[in-house]
């Protein structure tokens, strides 16, 4: 379908989204959640689903400008061990899996991955997503538009209250582009 569409130039990607598209299994894993999912077999399931599936939500906010950064994937990282569910090494392998996912595939397993993260999870586990998302997006010293739009939408999917997500968006406050750009102009000098 895809290559009509796209023209046979397009070939590669277009069998990417196909493969991902027609992807799904009965349990309603998407195949993003599968590949990380096998590299965690030692985990109990559930606990490596969680990690995949915010593996990829992480992958997704740094995506948001179409570019993945050094900065940005050592985040992507140190965020996936901060609680210890994972060691450096299973840390890298997930976000090269999941980078690329975002990557190749994007928007298409977007809102599976975050339904299958939210299902399972407690408020603070969803709280410590967005907040590691943000992290994620102001590793290179800024946030721009499209990373803040993104998270702002990931925010949204997890369905939490806007006041809690005021609350965190406040905190990375300073690195939004935009009240950078704000601030340069008001000291020129």
């Amino acid at each position: 379908m895809f290559r009509r569409i796209f023209g046979s130039d397009s070939a590669p990607a277009a069998d990417a989204v196909e493969t991902s598209l027609n992807s799904a299994d009965p349990s309603g894993d998407t195949a993003t959640v599968r590949r990380i999912v096998a590299k965690l077999e030692a985990m109990p399931p559930e606990q490596a689903r969680l990690i995949a599936s915010a593996a990829y939500t992480l992958a997704r906010a740094a995506n948001a400008d179409l570019e993945i950064s050094d900065e940005e994937t050592a985040t992507i990282e140190r965020e996936l061990q901060a609680h210890e569910a994972i060691d450096e090494a299973t840390a890298v392998l997930v976000a090269e899996v999941a980078k690329l996912h975002a990557k190749t595939v994007g928007g298409t397993e977007d809102y599976v991955v975050i339904f299958l993260y939210t299902t399972p999870t407690t408020e603070n586990q969803k709280i410590d997503v967005l907040r590691a998302c943000y992290v994620v997006s102001a590793a290179n010293g800024s946030i721009s538009a499209e990373e803040s739009a993104e998270v702002n939408q990931i925010a949204n999917e997890l369905g939490l209250d806007a006041d809690i997500v005021s609350a965190i968006r406040a905190e990375f406050h300073e690195r939004l582009t935009s009240v950078q750009e704000v601030r340069r102009l008001a000291n020129p000098g």
